[in-house]
């Protein structure tokens, strides 16, 4: 019993300190936590400015292990999730891993930032990674065993975006809305 209170007191101070960076927001802390806790995927909705990405990479931070973040573009391809080539210095093409692959077995929180700003293509690669915790690419396949999705998406914006499709939206054991504190003395903070 004794490592399941020890479990608690700590997860009780990581909420803490998330409290502590991002003001007024202690019920999406506390939702963002437990899916932490049960290896579970979240998608977060807020206005710009509510403290959605301060948040995901506060709990990057906290939880450790390898990060990282990708930015949806309307030119984003699924392929840009697994690889990206370049020209070297020299000239000659090159591929190097992209993010879902560069760390590997390590990744352990990945960051979507605004993803229904992703084509439905990438959306379909990203959920299938974070239902299998794998990918293949290369003829081979590689695994993701930590691999948690946290992805965002803003209310402000619709223009050229595309929403996720409601069987899509069953990968995230959470979709979390961050709304602007309306306690003056939280905005005062």
């Amino acid at each position: 019993m004794t490592d399941l209170n020890a479990s608690r007191e700590q997860a009780l101070r990581f909420e803490h300190q998330l409290n502590q960076i991002v003001i007024g927001q202690t019920a999406a802390v506390r939702h963002l936590l437990l899916a932490v806790f049960a290896r579970g995927h979240v998608l977060l909705e807020g206005h710009v400015g509510v403290g959605k990405t301060t948040l995901l990479r506060a709990i990057a931070h906290g939880l450790g292990g390898d990060y990282q973040r990708i930015e949806g573009t309307i030119d984003l391809m699924p392929a840009d999730l697994i690889y990206y080539t370049y020209l070297d210095a020299s000239g000659k093409p090159r591929v190097d891993p992209g993010p879902l692959l560069n760390h590997r077995e390590r990744l352990a929180t990945f960051f979507f930032n605004e993803i229904n700003r992703a084509r439905p293509q990438v959306h379909a690669l990203l959920l299938r990674a974070m239902a299998e915790r794998s990918v293949s690419a290369f003829n081979q396949t590689y695994h993701l065993p930590h691999l948690q999705v946290f992805a965002d998406r803003n209310r402000v914006e619709r223009e050229e975006t595309f929403e996720l499709p409601a069987a899509a939206k069953d990968r995230f054991m959470f979709e979390i809305s961050l709304d602007t504190p309306s306690d003056e003395a939280v905005l005062q903070e």
